[in-house]
């Protein structure tokens, strides 16, 4: 049976030989670059080959990595699709996309029928990032010089884009919804708030904020919480951008961003520190020195609100492309050297560095809804966001924000809120329930 299916491989147009690699029908049309159809004809969802190169991206780097770098060069096409928010035409693809089995005895039947050329590798997207074992201009994993590239590579892209994607909150870190007719704005600002009382601010508290983005936590705890703020981040254009921000508001007397390093931060006896969003940039082997880092920034009795995406369990921390391993479409085109850890490790950690952990909570749904929303905002702009970025960081921020969706519904992904506090001998000074409402 495989001689004969090799043999019928070989003879099969380029349509019929993609449409073989999926083990049962799938509901879309396959249509190629030599006039080929195969795969269900009637189907709503049409996935066409436009180019060799292509098959070339797709055999070259199997997996989500190919696809992508596929579709962002034009090589492959969908209709109906929305670049803006792929969200409905990705789902249906990626149902299919996961039947694919390829046999390596088929292997060579296939590049007998398609062609040598095929395992030549084609130019890549210009917006992708080299692999990690290749990222070593600036030293090693998480160093601060190669800390601070990964960074610019997502960060340092646009303001003007972040604006038209984000909304006018410019959080870019998961809301929290309380009913279903919430905005997006309304949840941002209830994520800050909900933060704010989970450190238990109060007038002329000081407060960390590491990590602090276009500087919404900064400004929310000065504004409504009479908070002194220091705020820092690697990102040249989120400091001055949250630096025009803060001065518009009239809060240059409370607030102060810096661009600057969490690690070089000299001042201590915080009473609070707030970390949204960063821990998926440090490094999981990083942790310890981390929380410590900041264990060290607290007075005693203080409390640091740690929120960061996390794997669904504890036993794949890490990233996924660490020593060659397969590549990541995530780190390639979004967090150069991001990794993820389960929920668990970072409790773990936080309690081994000396932190009382009195609260832990998971927003996977709120996630979910977050970056649907943003997807959202990219296809209402996406003519203006094309013009600000070009087409295919804009169709790169599509497939992103579509594939997180996918994994917070389906709870591959999660979002961790985990609040801590540095005890005061054995008196850590907490209220006997909390006092945040949740």
């Amino acid at each position: 049976m495989a001689i004969l299916k090799n043999e019928l491989l070989e003879t099969m147009s380029v349509a019929q030989a993609v449409e073989s690699l999926f083990p049962e029908p799938v509901s879309l049309r396959i249509e190629a670059y030599d006039g080929s159809i195969a795969g269900d004809v009637d189907a709503e969802l049409t996935a066409r080959i436009v180019s060799p190169q292509a098959l070339s991206y797709i055999i070259t780097a199997p997996g989500e990595v190919g696809m992508a770098r596929a579709y962002l060069t034009g090589a492959i096409e969908v209709d109906p699709l929305d670049p803006g928010d792929p969200y409905e035409a990705l789902k249906a693809i990626q149902m299919a996309i996961g039947k694919i089995s390829v046999r390596p005895m088929d292997v060579p039947a296939l590049i007998r029928s398609l062609g040598r050329e095929v395992l030549q590798v084609p130019p890549l997207p210009k917006t992708e990032s080299p692999s990690r074992l290749r990222r070593v201009t600036r030293g090693l994993t998480h160093s601060k010089g190669r800390d601070a590239d990964a960074i610019h590579h997502h960060y340092d892209v646009s303001n003007r884009f972040y604006e038209m994607v984000l909304g006018p909150s410019m959080a870019y870190t998961c809301a929290v919804y309380d009913n279903d007719e919430m905005t997006l704005e309304e949840a941002q600002r209830n994520k800050f708030d909900l933060v704010a009382r989970k450190l238990d601010l109060k007038p002329g508290m000081r407060l960390l904020d590491v990590g602090c983005g276009w500087g919404g936590m900064a400004m929310h705890a000065a504004q409504e919480y009479g908070a002194k703020v220091l705020a820092v981040t690697l990102s040249t254009d989120q400091a001055q951008w949250a630096n025009d921000a803060v001065a518009k508001a009239g809060l240059s007397g409370q607030v102060e961003i810096r661009h600057q390093d969490y690690r070089d931060v000299t001042e201590s006896d915080f009473d609070a520190i707030s970390s949204i969003g960063l821990t998926e940039h440090i490094g999981v082997k990083n942790y310890p020195a981390y929380f410590g880092f900041l264990y060290g920034k607290l007075r005693p009795g203080a409390r640091l609100l740690n929120h960061c995406i996390t794997w669904e369990n504890n036993r794949r921390n890490g990233g996924l492309e660490r020593l060659g391993m397969r590549p990541s479409f995530v780190d390639r085109y979004i967090f150069p050297d991001g990794e993820l850890a389960g929920s668990g490790t970072i409790v773990s950690i936080m309690e081994d560095t000396g932190f009382e952990v009195e609260h832990h909570e998971n927003f996977r749904n709120h996630y979910a809804r977050t970056t649907r929303a943003w997807a959202q905002n990219l296809s209402a702009n996406w003519d203006a966001c094309v013009a600000e970025v070009g087409e295919e960081r804009a169709r790169v921020w599509g497939l992103y924000l579509a594939g997180s969706s996918f994994g917070f519904e389906r709870n591959n992904i999660q979002l961790h809120q985990v609040l801590g506090v540095k005890l005061d001998g054995n008196d850590n000074r907490y209220p006997w329930r909390h006092s945040f409402g949740a």
